[in-house]
């Protein structure tokens, strides 16, 4: 995979791509297979060399089918749990648990090594239907070259998006077709309350927000201040992405910049944690569970970041240092319950499409 590619592909949910697989769908074999085959969005990566430790030492060979944006390979394997893709499927959000719990997506299954996995990651504790494997925040990024030259201050909160300063300004992802998307107005909602959130998008639709599919084109084709805006000449200085997004233009850019062109709006901030689970009616569980103790060891963990850009969620897990200095975790992200996702995200997606695509 080139370096550009990965990029565009690592930072989770992307817009609805197509569906391509490595492996045929029907790879996972018998209960005593020695393949376990991962079922997961476009996002996945990880290090040949680590993967093939896993392989060594379990016995077992990983095949991999990639199937989308987080949301889409969610539909899709709950459409097919009775006949599942594979045997484990990485990539559940906390945006979208609840529909994968209530739809019967997982068996039950606790991860050896799942101690050393932070408490506050941890979810269905009667249960361990999901493992939590990583964490990322979806905030807003700013192009400095673009706030240098007209003498403005970025903005660092939601309130700031609103003003007129900034009219014009902001390209965002659509909340139900994209993760980020989702992930941002989730962010409001938790900021503004129930009663709040649509007075607040309504302001920001003023105030000129665009909208577009998914995270690639808002952030390759539309934000100014991403290596690919860049050449495609684009003209928003403000962007829905990642915290991680800035080393990783340090990380992709040659030759490399002694400082991220790119900044975050650190009061914009949504915690995001991605799960792993064992799938209902998995023809290779004894593999699946293999495969989700590897995930959960440290290994693993501490090569996800530069792959995925995202975080570790066990204890002592190390970063790159680019993710230290351009890139760290916001400290007071916005966060909600997953019930209360649960209870409230069609609706307000639903409300929120109304609101600011008509």
């Amino acid at each position: 995979m080139s370096t550009t590619k990965t990029f565009t592909a690592v930072v989770v949910g992307l817009g609805l791509v197509t569906l391509s697989a490595c492996g045929s769908s029907d790879s996972s074999g018998s209960a005593d297979s020695k393949t376990v085959t991962l079922v997961s969005h476009d996002s996945w990566a990880v290090s040949k060399s680590v993967l093939k430790d896993f392989e060594k030492q379990s016995g077992y060979t990983v095949k991999v089918l990639k199937d989308g944006d987080a949301g889409q390979a969610v539909n899709k394997a709950i459409l097919t749990k009775d006949n599942p893709q594979g045997d484990v499927f990485f990539g559940v959000d906390n945006t979208l648990l609840s529909r994968a719990l209530d739809n019967g997506l997982f068996q039950s299954y606790e991860a050896k090594g799942s101690d050393q996995i932070l408490p506050e990651y941890r979810v269905d504790q009667d249960k361990h239907r999901v493992t939590p494997i990583d964490s990322g925040d979806i905030c807003v990024n700013y192009d400095k070259a673009y706030f240098s030259e007209h003498k403005l201050t970025p903005p660092q909160s939601f309130d700031d998006l609103i003003k007129p300063e900034y009219k014009n300004l902001l390209v965002t992802e659509n909340a139900s077709t994209s993760s980020p998307g989702l992930g941002f107005l989730l962010g409001t909602a938790a900021k503004y309350g129930d009663d709040g959130w649509q007075g607040y998008w309504k302001k920001l639709k003023a105030n000129g927000v665009k909208v577009v599919d998914g995270w690639e084109q808002a952030y390759n084709d539309e934000f100014s201040g991403s290596a690919g805006g860049k050449k495609a000449k684009a003209d928003r200085p403000l962007v829905v992405s990642y915290a991680s997004s800035p080393p990783a233009e340090v990380i992709y850019a040659d030759p490399k910049p002694a400082t991220a062109p790119t900044g975050v709006a650190t009061g914009t901030c949504f915690r995001q944690v991605e799960y792993a689970g064992l799938l209902s009616n998995a023809k290779n569980t004894k593999g699946g569970k293999a495969f989700i103790d590897f995930l959960a060891t440290k290994e693993f963990q501490e090569d996800m970041p530069l792959n995925m850009f995202v975080y570790p969620v066990v204890k002592g897990a190390t970063v790159p240092a680019e993710f230290t200095e351009f890139g760290p975790q916001a400290k007071d992200p916005e966060t909600l319950a997953p019930a209360k996702i649960a209870a409230n995200r069609d609706q307000w997606v639903k409300s929120w499409t109304s609101l600011v695509l008509k």
